[in-house]
């Protein structure tokens, strides 16, 4: 006798069929290849320790993860000669400490970029080494060259594993207006920039909306930060479809917004998995980051706006051929990121994409997108071109500043 055929019930089979479907495309596009990394060991790990066992004067060295308020309030204390030595001596620790001022981080992080710039130049030519460990620090080399131009402003610098970098276009202490940049997947030492496909890499993002901004408002004191201090999947796999690397970042992306300098308003644009990273990090944000926009967001880890528990406004955009939409728009068990940003009933402001093109066009110059985000960037929301052709993403901007914490 043939055992009967059981089959789940619907809402189990749809949502199945939603996960396969995912697994498909991730295996169709190529999304899942894992990238066998050869970066150095644990450099940071040694400054720290060097740092833990330091003193200056009779005085212990602060945790670096102090809150930014106690580690400016440290570095308040000091004399610049002090506060010079210590990034002098510990720069992979002064280079990345929140609350630390960022002229000296900015001096810090060139140190440590110069000390591993030697150190990938000696493991470029060691024979003991595989020739794809050899290639990775010969590339290695290269981007530190880069980074150690005259005139870059490395916000944050660790060569540890794929290595996090962040980076200050303007002037930070300054501004009246920040922008961050918060890139998405393959975000690393490496692909921090490009020459091909500049603008969609972060410097490349950065810069793009940095010239848009200034340009948008003459008048308003800008500083855009791209921002890849964070770890990010290494390809649209497992990795990708959870929060799991999410959660560090979004600490990480809470921690930099506290410490930014001044007290101007601050706008968060996040690209990708960058939008899950800008998700879970909404609610613990403080007041002064005003907007949050997504671009091409595969959903931030909450079923609405107001569910992210953030005073900021939330925008949203996507381009009509940006592949993310595919993407089945859900959370089981963890995998998948829930809701689109761009349904009507999440709650967001949906922006015109207009000229972008796929889903890494949204800071290409000449684009509605760009100039929508850098609208935002400098506080003009009268002028954004919201996606219906209307007035509907900038109704009763002025009278309430968006969804209110839960």
């Amino acid at each position: 006798m043939t055992a009967p055929h059981l089959s789940p019930p619907p809402n189990v089979a749809r949502t199945l069929l939603a996960l396969a479907v995912v697994f498909v495309l991730l295996a169709t596009t190529g999304w899942t290849a894992v990238r066998q990394q050869h970066g150095p060991a644990e450099p940071r790990a040694a400054a720290l320790a060097a740092w833990e066992h330091a003193r200056i004067g009779h005085r212990a060295l602060p945790d670096p993860a102090s809150p930014p308020g106690a580690l400016a309030r440290f570095f308040a204390s000091l004399g610049a000669g002090q506060a010079t030595a210590l990034a002098d001596r510990h720069p992979l620790v002064v280079g990345n400490l929140n609350g630390a001022p960022v002229t000296l981080r900015y001096r810090a992080n060139r140190i440590a970029l110069a000390r591993e710039q030697r150190v990938e130049r000696q493991r470029a030519s060691d024979r003991r080494l595989s020739a794809a460990g050899r290639d990775d620090a010969s590339r290695r080399v290269h981007r530190y060259e880069s980074l150690l131009r005259p005139g870059r402003q490395i916000l944050a610098f660790d060569p540890t594993g794929r290595g996090r970098v962040a980076e200050v276009f303007g002037d930070l202490d300054r501004a009246q207006r920040v922008s961050v940049i918060v890139p998405g997947v393959d975000t690393d030492i490496l692909t921090f920039e490009r020459s091909r496909r500049r603008y969609s890499a972060p410097v490349g993002m950065a810069q793009s909306l940095y010239t848009a901004e200034r340009a948008a408002a003459p008048g308003v004191r800008t500083a855009v930060v791209a921002w890849a201090d964070y770890t990010s999947p290494s390809g649209v796999g497992l990795d990708a479809s959870t929060g799991r690397l999410a959660a560090g970042g979004a600490d990480r992306l809470v921690a930099l917004t506290e410490a930014l300098p001044g007290r101007g308003g601050v706008s968060l644009f996040c690209h990708s998995y960058g939008s899950v990273v800008c998700g879970v990090a909404a609610r613990e944000l403080p007041r002064r980051v005003g907007d949050m926009a997504v671009a091409g967001s595969p959903g931030m880890r909450a079923e609405s706006a107001a569910g992210l528990g953030t005073d900021a406004r939330v925008w949203a955009m996507r381009d009509a051929d940006d592949w993310i939409k595919d993407v089945p728009y859900l959370e089981v068990g963890g995998l998948g990121h829930g809701a689109d940003p761009m349904a009507p009933g999440f709650g967001a402001r949906v922006l015109s994409a207009a000229g972008a093109v796929g889903h890494t066009g949204y800071f290409e110059p000449g684009t509605e997108s760009l100039s929508n985000l850098a609208e935002i960037g400098v506080g003009s929301y009268r002028t954004v071109s919201c996606q219906d052709g209307e007035s509907a993403c900038r109704r009763g901007i002025y009278g309430a500043p968006g969804p209110r914490r839960a």
